[in-house]
């Protein structure tokens, strides 16, 4: 039988996972629980090993369990809290990552919550940065929740989950794809895919679908996400036969790349790989047009707002990314969440967080029922039991993946006259094992 290269290389990339998370174990416990450093953050930990298994078919591995108590529900509440962008350049995501939060706790609560016990939503603003995400875990983890859910972004959330480890607290992050973030520690769960998934996703459909061989790859380096993004994204591109011609840098907020785009071009390359967030790619894109050099452009989630169709013109027909969802599925759980949004917000999400907002809480909320005590160390145990959960963006499972459920990814094209996304290919998980 012939072996799938994508299958080759995400089996390598969990068992790589696994032994970061081995490694994380041994030094973040000296082997004896005395404390450490996290191999994602190098900030001081202390916890205990906890055996679970990897994603890749059983193969044992292990995460440090907190060694903190957590926190515990008293009354008739039980406090979950949620950190998200509500401004700052992340806004897009941020609202609608509080909004789908809000309407699932809407929906729990309106079937009975926990035994009668309502769940009562705490939200936090990160501002859009790691320092403010991690003052906002703090404050809600201080003001009684059992969990957290958050963020979009994989900085903010690597200071989010190095708290809430430190306070034995689960942190159910909503988009933060970077692979080495559920390292922190066995209170680390995700609804969304990794970088170690959506990269080989777009080498594949670069080479593949748009026949693309030789690209140019540009990349934030102020963002973890970005840096990660290009690297998986280049390296099985790389294994497909494809060559990366030119790998430029650039950081958050900048606005002109003229420097990039020239070296680029003189690398002429048959498309550009943008791993980077909205704000800067749109600019990018339409600079890179401006120049002469028309794509393909292609990219991750990141991606994931209208705004990047509003900067990059009509540029942006030429553009391509990883998704987690779209609002045109043909799926009774899609139907019945953009009813529900709809009957409460009276529109569409405008991003995937709305769905992955919803998720991220509704999968918390689960654990709360299947949980043997209303506190924190009991949810951390319920969320690793998450099996087949019907989520908006597809079935979710957390028991033995180290927090991260094996999901599907969308790619999608964007339309700069309906301003919407346009579907083009989804590949399933299984796919890149």
């Amino acid at each position: 039988m012939t072996t799938d290269p994508v299958k080759e290389l995400m089996k390598k990339s969990l068992l790589m996972t696994a032994m970061a998370g081995i490694l994380a174990a041994l030094i973040g416990s000296g082997c004896n629980g005395s404390g450490g450093t996290t191999a994602s953050t190098g900030e001081t930990t202390s916890g205990t090993p906890t055996t679970t298994t990897s994603g890749d078919g059983g193969t044992p591995s292990s995460r440090t369990m907190p060694s903190a108590a957590g926190n515990t529900a008293s009354g008739d509440t039980i406090k979950v809290g949620l950190v998200a962008s509500l401004t700052g350049d992340l806004k897009p995501w941020g609202a609608d990552c509080e909004q789908g939060a809000k309407l699932a706790v809407e929906e729990f609560n309106a079937a009975g919550g926990v035994n009668g016990k309502k769940v009562e939503l705490l939200i936090q603003d990160s501002q859009s940065t790691p320092e403010k995400g991690k003052t906002a875990a703090e404050k809600l983890m201080s003001d009684g929740s059992v969990a957290l859910i958050g963020e979009v972004a994989s900085g903010i959330t690597a200071q989010m989950g190095q708290s809430a480890f430190e306070k034995g607290v689960p942190v159910m992050a909503v988009g933060a794809t970077r692979t080495d973030l559920s390292t922190i520690g066995a209170n680390m769960f995700r609804v969304c895919y990794i970088d170690d998934f959506q990269g080989p996703v777009m080498a594949k459909f670069a080479y593949e679908e748009l026949g693309l061989r030789n690209v140019a790859v540009l990349t934030d380096t102020k963002q973890p996400y970005s840096v990660g993004l290009s690297e998986s994204f280049s390296k099985y591109f790389v294994k497909l036969g494809g060559k990366i011609v030119a790998e430029e840098k650039y950081e958050s907020q900048q606005t002109q790349f003229s420097s990039q785009l020239k070296a680029v071009k003189d690398k002429n390359p048959d498309g550009l790989f943008l791993s980077g967030y909205f704000n800067e790619v749109g600019p990018l894109i339409r600079q890179a047009n401006e120049q002469g050099i028309k794509g393909p452009y292609l990219g991750g989630d990141g991606w994931d707002s209208r705004e990047i169709i509003t900067n990059a013109g009509e540029a942006i027909k030429n553009g391509y990314f990883c998704n987690h969802y779209n609002n045109d599925e043909d799926r009774p759980e899609v139907k019945k969440f953009l009813d529900s949004w709809k009957g409460k917000y009276g529109s569409l999400p405008a991003t995937t967080m709305g769905a992955l907002g919803y998720d991220a809480t509704m999968v918390t909320l689960n654990g709360l029922k299947n949980a043997k005590e209303l506190n924190s160390k009991s949810l951390i145990e319920a969320l690793e039991n998450t099996e087949n959960f019907p989520g908006v963006s597809g079935s979710i499972t957390l028991k033995g993946k180290n927090g991260n459920p094996p999901k599907r990814a969308l790619v999608v094209g964007l339309d700069p006259v309906g301003m919407k996304q346009v579907f083009k290919k989804a590949y399933d998980y299984f796919e890149a094992n």
